[in-house]
């Protein structure tokens, strides 16, 4: 390669490209707009945020030992400015420096967009991140608790027959020396292992994020659970005092105090997922032969539901087991037993227990996928464990915000959207902002072919055409 060639090849910082065999006419690409944002859109997270108080409501958490009289940037200014990038795609705080200048996202502060100070540089948030006590984080879970909570009470009025609890846990891979990172057999890998909390209302399709906490690698599955459950059902009862509560969990919940606690609750239906042991494959045996007998006859997949009484020795009473006794074939493959176990205190038939109850909480792998790849709840990459914590409160924070606008999407196009098409179809609008002494204006493009989506959204958030 010649070193002209070279030279070229590195330079990404002209604010000038130039085309010659895209049209007739030689095109030229200028990055020269002043006062412009490919984040328009996110003026809608704003106004959700603030008709939630959520980010008010994590700042006020955090206490600020900082002297007074030398801070620029108010707690409360971080977190928004860390939330609201999280929910653009910037889920690092590496990406203060592309934006600490940004119109729009000065505007998302508070600050004058073509005029005031820039935004916190990426040390400030590194401080930030990594002043955060234990007390603080656990202030801050309780204050998105409650937020949630109180969001949907108001939209539902409190009105509500079933709210469904769902805990589940998922991988988070490290690649540093980040403390609590440790290695994880199942997943076979260094790792963090957050456990999330999500509530559901009824039959809606969506289930809204409630809780995130940071756990070690190593953690057990039901570690941290009781701790979010007895946090969880006291404010729910609250919010919803004529619901029915659920609870679903899957078999590494099955512990003996967890189950204790949601018998000891009295209001709780739960289904928790039973791990194999030769007593129940023992109890399924004829169930499962009359499913083989059923599976060779048709030649397809084939089970049979049914129930038992089971006490394990760690148990201080027998319990409902659901029985589900299934034979699956896959072409090109020998059949194969596939029995699975379910402990209940519901009393509705074995089939309805597992397929049109326990089976939904698969929702929230999907919901779970939305975190890591729609806004990376995985970038737990500070050294402290402490710092990590409060980067998954704030993507948490973003995923709620999310949700809201879904919610608000509601009977459009992106009613049932994931985060990544949201945040490209609702957030990332190219705009030019002009500001005077009456009025600050986006300039958006005509051909934004979201407009209907978005303007529904505006609508719901307080907004009105003029």
């Amino acid at each position: 390669m010649h070193r002209k060639e070279l030279l070229l090849g590195d330079d990404d910082t002209t604010q000038c490209w130039l085309f010659g065999d895209l049209t007739r006419r030689r095109l030229a690409v200028q990055f020269d707009q002043a006062a412009g944002s490919s984040d328009g859109g996110a003026v809608l997270l704003g106004a959700a945020d603030r008709r939630l108080g959520l980010s008010e409501a994590l700042a006020g958490c955090i206490r600020d030992g900082r002297d007074s009289l030398r801070v620029v940037h108010d707690i409360s200014d971080l977190v928004r400015q860390r939330v609201y990038a999280i929910a653009c795609g910037y889920p690092d705080g590496n990406d203060a420096a592309r934006l600490s200048s940004d119109p729009v996202h000065k505007l998302l502060v508070g600050r004058d967009p073509v005029g005031e100070e820039d935004l916190a540089s990426q040390p400030t948030l590194s401080r930030f991140e990594n002043g955060a006590g234990r007390a603080d984080l656990f202030r801050m879970g309780e204050a998105l608790a409650e937020r949630v909570i109180e969001r949907h009470r108001r939209r539902r009025r409190g009105r509500a027959r079933v709210v469904t609890i769902d805990l589940d846990q998922t991988d988070d891979p490290v690649h540093g020396q980040q403390q609590l990172a440790l290695f994880n057999g199942y997943y076979g890998e260094w790792c963090y292992l957050p456990l999330l909390g999500f509530v559901r209302f009824d039959d809606e399709a969506d289930q809204y994020l409630v809780a995130a906490v940071l756990r070690p690698g190593n953690s057990p599955d039901k570690v941290g659970s009781l701790a979010v459950l007895s946090r969880l059902l006291p404010r729910l009862r609250t919010a919803f005092p004529k619901a029915r509560f659920r609870v679903r969990l899957d078999a590494g919940f099955a512990a003996p105090e967890v189950l204790d606690f949601l018998d000891a609750e009295g209001d709780v239906d739960y289904a928790v997922a039973m791990g194999k042991n030769r007593v129940l494959l023992q109890r399924a045996g004829k169930h499962m032969a009359q499913a083989r007998r059923l599976s060779k006859a048709s030649g397809e997949t084939e089970h049979v539901y049914a129930e038992t009484l089971y006490a394990a020795k760690t148990w201080p009473h027998r319990r409902r087991i659901i029985v589900k006794a299934e034979v699956t074939r896959h072409p090109g493959r020998d059949p194969k037993d596939n029995p699975r176990f379910v402990v209940t205190n519901m009393t509705q038939t074995p089939r309805w227990v597992y397929e049109d109850f326990y089976c939904r909480r698969g929702e929230i792998e999907n919901r779970i996928k939305e975190l890591h790849h729609g806004l990376e709840i995985d970038r737990t990459s500070c050294s402290r464990f402490l710092a990590n914590q409060l980067r998954v409160l704030l993507t948490a924070a973003a995923y709620v915000l999310m949700q809201d606008l879904r919610l608000r999407a509601a009977r459009t196009k992106l009613a049932r959207a994931q985060v990544s098409t949201l945040r490209d179809a609702l957030l990332k609008i190219g705009a030019r902002v002009t500001a005077s002494v009456r009025r600050i204006v986006l300039h958006m493009p005509e051909s934004f072919p979201f407009t209907h989506a978005w303007g529904t959204v505006a609508r719901s958030l307080g907004a009105s055409p003029g």
